[in-house]
């Protein structure tokens, strides 16, 4: 169902950070580890000029969206279009002489804090709209560069040194362009670094790009059609949307249809920050609780490098120091049924609740309330078990030893289930003169339930061996 209420940008904001922010540290998130030698994130566009030695990004990124535009109100709908960025920052630490002057330095300390000389970013907002659904728009933005100085004083008030950081300008060109498909309204928006001087190396073209570039684009008169899902009445038309670095997805709320994130990532539509992490960690598909471990080992020395890396791998270091055990077992997460119906009990079961075991979810005994040598499942009517015969009709062809196995008899030894509830049996094959050696150090041939005919038991002339009995255990 639409929601009628518009959406909260702050929140979409939170996702979009997560975005802006994606690979801007890597762990261990010192200046000196060799990964944070050389910076990279997604979303980049370099400057259209640079020379082949900087192996600049690509200067431009463009993405298409369908909206649904009411007949009453085709020249009032329109669209406020958000691009957001990083602008590079060079800080350079400068010690000052006995004479006066300042030297650049790779470092500083002043009353035991010490300073590094980085490279920063500065978050970057440009609103450009309205933008009608009606026409064509061409923008160009400047962004200012710009030099600031911060003095370092000791304990008595005395100049150390200073830190200095510099920007360049930056322009960038936004063009929108609306299309009629099929009763839809087919958006088209491109963003290009329109720099006009030269770089003539790595250093230079990151200088002048734009940084983790992605784009916020609000509604208004209109909603914003499923480009993952969209309905089937949408469907040819979403399909004829093309995208170029750039991926739009239904943000906000569940429901909400007034606001589209368009990526340089791939994500799902509504996407949602974890309600278990505590704060950004910046290191690509970050795993917070991995993460926040591994930084909790590291040396008061290497935190002490981190602290003066960056303002925020300080943020980082204090936030996992002062992490309770309590606080990092949350970090497990949840443990969800996708099967189950959204915003219910069922899809959102806590992983850590009064009701579930504390056993940790790596531990082989977390399994043990349904373990896979004595679990069963129905074959056309038939329960299977571990020592149940079957004969194996594979119907996937997941893999080509799966021709020879066609007509052959097996024997069980698991059943078993994932985390989405798929069921899946594990098989030796009767004949095979090294079963019980493959059953010994547990290779396994895995089919699904509709991939297995039930036999008798050998010499039984009965059905496969029910759980309950005692024969579930049988084995050849």
């Amino acid at each position: 169902m639409t929601r009628t209420s518009p959406t909260d940008l702050d929140q979409v904001r939170r996702i979009a950070d997560a975005v802006l922010y994606e690979g801007y540290l890597l762990y261990p998130y010192r200046a000196s580890a060799r990964k944070n030698r050389s910076r990279w994130q997604f979303g980049v566009l370099g400057p259209p000029s640079a020379a082949p030695a900087c192996f600049a990004e690509e200067p431009g990124m463009a993405m298409q969206c369908l909206l649904s535009v009411p007949d009453d109100a085709p020249g009032t709908a329109g669209v406020t279009l958000r691009l957001r960025f990083l602008q590079h920052q060079v800080r350079r630490v400068r010690r000052r002489e006995e004479g006066g002057g300042h030297t650049d330095v790779a470092e500083l300390t002043v009353d035991g804090t010490t300073v590094l000389s980085w490279d920063e970013a500065v978050e970057r907002e440009i609103e450009a709209g309205p933008v009608p659904l009606t026409g064509p728009t061409d923008r160009v933005c400047s962004v200012a560069g710009g030099e600031e100085t911060e003095p370092l004083t000791d304990a008595s008030g005395a100049e150390a040194g200073r830190i200095v950081r510099r920007r360049e300008p930056l322009t960038v060109r936004i063009r929108t362009d609306v299309t009629e498909d099929d009763g839809f309204v087919r958006l088209s928006v491109s963003v290009d670094n329109a720099h006009a001087g030269t770089a003539g190396d790595k250093e230079s073209a990151l200088r002048v790009s734009l940084i983790g570039t992605h784009l916020l684009l609000h509604a208004h008169g209109a909603r914003f059609v499923s480009l993952r899902e969209p309905p089937d009445e949408a469907a040819p038309a979403a399909a004829r949307c093309v995208q170029r670095r750039c991926w739009p997805v239904l943000a906000g709320p569940k429901g909400a249809t007034d606001t589209v994130m368009g990526a340089p990532i791939i994500l799902y539509d509504h996407p949602e920050i974890a309600e278990q992490s505590a704060g950004d960690l910046f290191d690509s598909t970050e795993i917070d609780e991995i993460l926040t471990l591994r930084v909790m080992t590291m040396t008061e020395e290497e935190k002490a490098e981190a602290r003066a890396t960056d303002p925020r791998a300080r943020e980082i270091v204090d936030r996992c120091d002062a992490t309770e055990p309590g606080d990092l077992h949350l970090l497990h997460g949840l443990l969800r049924d996708p099967h189950a119906p959204p915003d219910t009990p069922a899809a959102r079961t806590a992983s850590t609740g009064p009701d579930i075991d504390d056993t940790p979810w790596w531990d082989p005994a977390a399994g043990a309330a349904v373990p896979p040598e004595s679990d069963s499942v129905p074959v056309a009517g038939v329960r299977v078990a571990r020592g149940s015969l079957v004969r194996v009709r594979p119907t996937r062809r997941a893999d080509a030893q799966d021709l020879f196995f066609a007509g052959r008899t097996a024997r069980v030894t698991k059943v078993l289930r994932d985390v989405d509830g798929g069921v899946h049996v594990a098989l030796v094959l009767v004949d095979d003169p090294a079963a019980d050696l493959h059953d010994w150090y547990g290779r396994y041939f895995y089919f699904t339930p509709d991939e297995l005919e039930p036999l008798p038991v050998a010499g039984s002339g009965q059905d496969a061996p029910d759980p309950s009995s005692s024969q579930k255990e049988t084995s050849s």
